[in-house]
């Protein structure tokens, strides 16, 4: 009897990761394992058809496939929203002979995915008093800003997709009022991502620059670098500049205010994690108290949030296994009829 396999991919707006996996047995059983820059492909089946001719990946029957989407999913279709791609879950399986495929929104991915993740994969920001089978929420702030909530539903979480990274941003004090009438003047509307992403980051920076020059060391790296966001964080974690410095407390102070909000909306006595692109690379800035306590500033409700778990996800290929997760549970329940589709 033939082996069978499942493919799991993450979508995102700078890298897109694929993998190939053993339907049964041991987990993760990764066989192949690929990252593409997304903004090289003009569709997210060019990536696929590239992935199905390596070596390794070319003569496997593809049972079931996952793809988690950074967008919202409707009808196993999905235009991604910091990409052009429109991703049709049908035609993925007619093309490439997929017994099945199912789109899923990435943090809905990473919800499940964290089920799968260990105590190294974390880090403690708040220890809380968590609550069992207390509801959870899962953000993450990469290209984009994600959120999923989590409800407990007797025998395992279940995770609800969510666009809540495009609320209106609320600036907590002075310096965020300024923050948001300047990128008012750019955007029209402001959302959160604005401020929790990579260009947010970079948003950021902008302004506080505009009250104080940055150094010149700064001015030339981010001249020489084609990644603001990046040399903002270098710069900052390495106090090597007070702007960028103050970019990231400004940034961490954001981050916490809306992580506190996301808590007070799903009520999450089970625990609020962190994930995303950018966390783990900033960890020991989310570590030195300034998103803690901007997280439980919530007035009456301070206390409350005091209590509910805080945790930064050090995994950032959270969501990609979660995808693969969901892809094995797809093909456990399906029948063995995938034929494998040879790629030209």
């Amino acid at each position: 009897m033939p082996a069978h396999y499942v493919l799991a991919a993450d979508v995102g707006g700078t890298k897109t990761a694929v993998v190939l996996a053993r339907a049964g047995g041991s987990r993760p059983g990764i066989v192949e394992d690929k990252v593409y820059a997304s903004q090289n492909y003009p569709a997210f089946v060019d990536v696929i058809q590239e992935f199905l001719l390596l070596p390794k990946v070319r003569r496997c029957t593809l049972t079931a496939a996952c793809i988690c989407v950074a967008g919202p999913v409707e009808g196993n279709r999905a235009s991604t929203t910091n990409l052009p791609w429109k991703i049709d879950a049908g035609r993925l399986a007619r093309r490439f002979g997929i017994g099945q495929v199912r789109l899923v929104n990435d943090f809905a991915a990473a919800a499940i995915g964290v089920e799968r993740l260990g105590a190294a994969d974390m880090q403690r920001l708040q220890a809380g008093r968590p609550v069992e089978h207390g509801a959870r929420a899962i953000i993450g702030a990469g290209t984009g800003l994600g959120v999923a909530l989590m409800s407990w539903d007797g025998e395992g979480y279940v995770a609800h997709a969510s666009e809540a990274g495009h609320m209106d941003f609320a600036p907590v004090d002075e310096l965020q009022d300024g923050l948001l009438r300047y990128l008012r003047r750019e955007y029209g509307r402001v959302s959160y991502e604005r401020l929790l992403s990579g260009s947010g980051l970079a948003n950021i920076f902008e302004y506080l620059a505009e009250r104080t020059p940055p150094s010149r060391a700064m001015l030339r790296a981010l001249e020489l670098e084609k990644d603001d966001a990046a040399v903002v964080s270098r710069f900052g974690l390495e106090r090597r500049d007070a702007v960028a410095e103050q970019a990231l407390d400004v940034f961490a102070a954001i981050y916490g205010a809306f992580a506190g909000n996301i808590a007070l909306t799903a009520l999450a006595r089970g625990g609020v994690y962190i994930a995303g692109g950018i966390a783990p690379k900033i960890a020991a800035k989310l570590k030195d108290g300034t998103l803690v306590r901007a997280f439980k500033d919530k007035g009456r409700f301070s206390d409350l949030l005091s209590t509910m778990p805080l945790l930064v996800v050090m995994n950032a290929r959270v969501g990609l296994y979660g995808a693969l997760e969901l892809a094995r549970r797809l093909a456990s329940a399906a029948p063995r009829t995938a034929r494998r589709k040879r790629v030209r």
